[in-house]
């Protein structure tokens, strides 16, 4: 529905010269955009307890933050505001479209769409983000001033929950129109300042910290009784301190740690299962009763086109063609056969699973009662 134009730029100059670099302005990315939602579904989203929103104001220079459910926008003014509504992919099946133009990069980098309103004037103040962002303009415009990382950028915090930061000089100075889109590495400094009623779609990037990562091994090694390797010095020599830890001693623990990580037999299962878990709660519609496989059988002979829920994470992972397949589902691992390729690739890589996609699993009863068990968990649904 949405097709990417990067103009002069391919796809790989994009990723060599840009991705991760420097910020790019992309005009007219999506030529003759259309906004998948409206300023009024957006409010009707906020006003949902179990999705996250926020409106952020600044009224004489004095910031505020507001988080939903909304009941009522009137209090807000004609200006000076903004409403963000995180994971609306989530929610919004033609929102959540936007999100495929950007898979040239993996799926398990992909965070979720952010979709935010602005009223004339409305922001959320100079700021930096440690993960990649295309921004994509629909209606209305906005100003925008984007510049590239600064070691002597001070932090400020006008409100307890709003970081932003001091004044930079702009490499990207424009307003941005309808289908033009901004690509922000993280780091770099940026300000939207809305010029006119605005909507904005922000597709996120994840970006894991080590903290993150190492704490997620923990808690895959403790869920699995996983105790590896101990500590061993055999050969030491007598200690000179008995209080000492020396570096041989650091340079054993660290040795230690790395084998762990570097263990490909544990790597995979943690970091799949970590990664593909949901980071909001999915909007899952279990059917009841629950199908059987014939009847799913009969709805892809024929020609039942099928939807993955917004937000759900699929990935796969094979590390030789002779290698069995880790299928990881919100979290979850199945294993398939080495020669079951096209069975990943077909969950993981596609939102959407046309006719032809589906007799593949047609011609398999394994395959079938696969397809079945994600349909009957909520995770794929008949779209037509």
């Amino acid at each position: 529905m949405y097709q990417l134009n990067l103009a002069e730029l391919g796809i790989t100059e994009f990723l060599n010269e840009y991705w991760q670099k420097k910020p790019l302005l992309i005009k007219g990315g999506f030529k003759h955009f259309a906004d998948p939602l409206t300023a009024d579904e957006l409010a009707g989203l906020a006003l949902e307890e179990e999705i996250e929103s926020r409106i952020v104001s600044c009224i004489d220079k004095q910031w505020d933050i507001q988080t939903g459910p909304f009941e009522d926008f009137s209090a807000f003014g004609e200006k000076d505001w903004t409403l963000l509504v995180q994971a609306v992919d989530h929610w919004h099946p033609q929102a959540a479209k936007l999100l495929d133009p950007f898979r040239f990069i993996p799926n398990w980098r992909i965070d979720d769409l952010m979709v935010s309103f602005s009223a004339p004037g409305g922001g959320v103040g100079p700021h930096l983000d440690q993960y990649d962002v295309f921004i994509i303009q629909g209606e209305g415009k906005r100003h925008w001033r984007v510049g590239m990382p600064d070691t002597s950028l001070q932090q400020l915090c006008p409100h307890p929950r709003l970081l932003q930061v001091s004044p930079f000089t702009a490499c990207i100075d424009v307003i941005t129109e309808p289908g033009d889109i901004l690509y922000i590495p993280p780091g770099c400094p940026h300000e939207g300042i809305s010029i006119e009623n605005s909507l904005n779609y922000s597709v996120g990037f994840r970006a894991p910290a080590q903290k993150d990562l190492l704490t997620g091994l923990a808690d895959h090694l403790i869920d699995h009784d996983i105790t590896g390797k101990r500590f061993s010095d055999a050969g030491r020599s007598s200690a000179q301190s008995v209080g000492v830890i020396t570096d041989d001693d650091l340079s054993k623990v660290q040795q230690l740690l790395q084998q762990l990580v570097n263990d490909k037999t544990m790597l995979p299962h943690w970091f799949g299962s970590l990664i593909t878990r949901a980071k909001h709660e999915l909007d899952l519609n279990e059917p009841d009763p629950h199908y059987g496989a014939d009847e799913i059988g009969e709805y892809l002979d024929e020609g039942s086109v099928l939807s993955r829920t917004g937000g759900l994470r699929c990935c796969y992972y094979q590390q030789n063609t002779n290698s069995d397949i880790l299928l990881f589902i919100n979290g979850e691992q199945t294993i398939l056969p080495p020669d079951e390729l096209l069975t990943a690739q077909l969950l993981c890589d596609h939102t959407e699973l046309q006719s032809e996609h589906n007799l593949h699993f047609n011609q398999s009863a394994e395959r079938l009662m696969l397809l079945t068990s994600l349909i009957n968990q909520g995770y794929w649904y008949f779209s037509e």
